[in-house]
C-alpha cells in the first residue's frame, strides 16, 4: 500500500470508530465523512471499498446489533428502537427483520438462554447481524 492509501485507511478507521461510539446519536453520512476528513462522496466510495458495505449500512448493522442485545435482556421493542438511535419504529422493525430474519418482537420472545455462560468475545460473533450483498 502506498502512504496515501494507508492514510486514507487510517481516516476510514477513525470514521468507523466514530460510528461504533456514536451509533445512538442521530448520524448522517456527512457527519461520518467529517470524522474521516473526507468529502461525503469520496468517503462513501472508499468506505464501501474498504469494508464491503455503505457507511449507512454499517451504522444500521451496529444499531441492530445493539438492539438485539437489549431485546435479549428483555427491553421493549420501542425502548430498544429509541435507545439505538432510530426514530421510526416502523423503519427500525423493517430493517431489523431484513437483517435478522425475524421481527424484533419474535426475536425478543425467543429463548436466548443458550448464550448464558458463553464468553462475550464469542457471543458477540455468534449474535452479530450478517448482511448479504443484496441488503448492503
Amino acid at each position: 500500500m502506498t502512504p496515501d492509501e494507508l492514510a486514507a485507511l487510517a481516516h476510514l478507521r477513525r470514521a468507523r470508530d466514530f460510528i461504533d461510539r456514536e451509533f445512538a446519536r442521530p448520524l448522517n453520512v456527512t457527519a461520518m465523512a467529517d470524522a474521516a476528513l473526507m468529502s461525503t462522496a469520496h468517503f462513501s466510495r472508499k468506505f464501501r471499498a474498504a469494508y464491503g458495505e455503505t457507511p449507512y449500512s454499517y451504522l444500521m448493522t451496529r444499531r441492530i446489533e445493539r438492539a438485539k442485545a437489549l431485546l435479549r435482556e428483555g427491553a421493549q421493542v420501542t425502548d430498544a428502537c429509541m435507545a439505538v438511535g432510530c426514530t421510526s419504529l416502523g423503519s427500525f422493525s423493517s430493517r431489523f427483520t431484513e437483517i435478522v430474519g425475524e421481527t424484533p418482537s419474535e426475536y425478543r420472545s425467543r429463548d436466548h438462554r443458550g448464550l448464558e455462560g458463553v464468553p462475550p468475545c464469542v457471543s458477540i460473533h455468534a449474535t452479530r447481524p450478517r448482511r448479504t450483498t443484496a441488503t448492503a
